[in-house]
């Protein structure tokens, strides 16, 4: 694989483009943006925060971090690998980002040694400058943005493929970002996903949301499929690190935390949905 950054971004004070002034970015109306020590920009406003520090918290970061690098959900970066891979030139480059980034783990499976002829022009962006700063840490080779799907400071129709993890979709956004032709590749949970986890936590299970896929306005549904096996997560510090990564930390009593943090091993049942929508 030969890696570099995406460059087109915009300025999310005005959409402006930004230009590389050395160790920044400036737009044409002088709005400028220092590129951090590690490698990342910090490209949201404060206007548009909804809390002084926005998203996964510096210890949320690190359990994520922990529990992908472990391997658990290496089938599920394999499959979004394939998908963004799909129906793309070894001779073009392929820009894509991944909106929601996280510590970076999904962007650096696709980034990885391939297909040596394949160019990709990669930008990993979230709204928590913790999860920026790991992936920075960790991949010099993608740009890495602290920002917002709501507004993302991407040009307009300057991407082939964008990921969202488990994220927090603005498809609006997305179909501004993406080329006609583009892809966008969603992955969320299935019904079954965590189930077992779920069951130690709530002493009832919430009826199941309906599976039909409801396409995107701009959009059409190339292709949807799902990826389901069990995994065993050993050691109460694994299991306490995929806790830290779900909804369910803050939405658990205390009792339920408490009977999870009491487990020295858990199977649990991994079910996500990956879906492909053609940008129109």
């Amino acid at each position: 694989m030969h890696i570099t950054p995406f460059v087109a971004l915009a300025c999310p004070l005005d959409g402006k483009p930004l230009h590389s002034s050395g160790t920044g970015w400036r737009c044409a109306n002088g709005h400028g943006f220092d590129i951090a020590s590690q490698g990342y920009t910090h490209l949201l406003p404060v206007q548009n925060k909804r809390s002084r520090d926005p998203g996964d918290s510096k210890e949320m970061v690190a359990c994520r971090r922990r529990f992908l690098n472990a391997g658990y959900y290496q089938p599920i970066a394999e499959a979004a690998r394939r998908a963004m891979l799909a129906d793309t030139s070894p001779a073009a480059t392929t820009r894509c980002l991944d909106a929601g980034c996280g510590e970076g783990y999904y962007l650096r499976q696709l980034a990885a040694p391939g297909d040596e002829a394949r160019r990709l022009a990669l930008i990993g962006l979230d709204i928590s400058k913790w999860a920026v700063l790991s992936a920075a840490k960790q991949e010099k080779r993608i740009a890495w943005v602290v920002g917002s799907n709501a507004n993302l400071p991407v040009l307009a129709r300057t991407l082939d493929r964008v990921l969202c993890m488990f994220g927090f979709p603005v498809y609006a956004e997305f179909a501004r970002v993406l080329k006609s032709g583009g892809q966008l590749v969603q992955v969320d949970a299935g019904p079954d996903h965590l189930r077992e986890l779920r069951e130690i936590i709530y002493p009832v299970l919430k009826p199941e949301r309906s599976s039909e896929t409801t396409v995107p306005p701009g959009f059409a549904l190339l292709s949807s499929e799902s990826v389901h096996y069990s995994t065993d997560i050993i050691g109460q510090e694994a299991i306490a690190d995929l806790l830290a990564m779900t909804p369910h930390l803050f939405r658990a009593s205390s009792e339920g935390k408490a009977r999870v943090a009491a487990l020295q091993s858990l199977s649990v049942t991994v079910d996500v949905r990956l879906t492909r929508y053609l940008r129109d």
